[in-house]
This record gives structure tokens, C-alpha cells and sequence, in this order.
């Protein structure tokens, strides 16, 4: 029996940005792609913070002009990331536990490889008759 592992199932490529990208544009982007969240990148790719579709409701309700406020001010900056090779069921878990909609996929290096969603996962279990290992 082969293990689920975070790769089999995580979104590739990852939309991303950078940090002084106006609201506006990264709201754009999103819905354009139909995605909840964008990865911000510094050096390398490397995720700085995540900006997602919960952030873009308190620009909302802070009454912020979109297009003068940057993702940076917004954005979650204690992101979590997940390895390419980690066990899904042990990041599903994670996810419960932390209460986490979003892992950007790393490399041994710190890279940006991909995003996991709780759509990802919510798909992944759609298109199987067993448990994810």
C-alpha cells in the first residue's frame, strides 16, 4: 500500500506576489485563478506570508482604498509550510489542529513549490475509496 504524501495532491504552480503589491491587484489575481489565498515571496521564492481571501474581508471592513493598501499590511506573517514528501494524514491532522486552510509546499531550502488547500484535500478525498495514508 503506498502513502499519501503531500505532493500527490498539492496545487502547483502557487500563485504568488510580493509583499508591496497593492490589495487590489491580489484580490484580482485570486479571482481570476478562483483561488482563496496567494503566496507572498521574498528572495528565492522563499514564502514571507500568505495573503488570503480572509484578509481581503478586513481591508474591507477596515474601509482601506484596495488599491493603496499592500498585501504586506494584511497578510498572515507566521506561515506555516509543509514538505513536497510529508505524510497527508499527518498534515490533514495539522490543519484540524492548528486551525490552517493553507500550507505552502517548501523544499529542503526553503523554495516555494506549490500550495495544499483544504480544497486540495476536500478533492483528494473525493477521488478515493480509501483512506488517505
Amino acid at each position: 500500500m503506498t502513502r499519501t504524501t503531500v505532493s500527490d495532491v498539492m496545487s502547483t504552480p502557487m500563485l504568488t506576489i510580493d509583499a508591496e503589491t497593492p490589495v487590489s491587484e491580489a484580490a484580482r489575481g485570486m479571482l481570476e485563478a478562483g483561488i482563496k489565498s496567494i503566496v507572498v515571496v521574498g528572495e528565492d521564492c522563499h514564502p514571507e506570508g500568505i495573503f488570503t481571501s480572509t484578509d481581503a474581508v478586513r481591508v474591507a471592513a477596515d474601509a482601506a482604498p484596495a488599491d493603496e493598501a499592500t498585501v504586506g499590511e494584511y497578510m498572515t506573517t507566521d506561515v506555516e509550510t509543509v514538505g513536497p514528501d510529508d505524510p497527508l494524514a499527518a498534515v490533514a491532522r495539522r490543519m484540524v489542529d492548528d486551525d490552517v486552510s493553507h500550507f505552502p509546499v517548501t523544499d529542503a531550502d526553503g523554495t516555494g513549490l506549490g500550495i495544499l488547500t483544504t480544497t486540495d484535500l476536500t478533492e483528494a478525498l473525493s477521488v478515493t475509496d480509501t483512506p488517505t495514508q
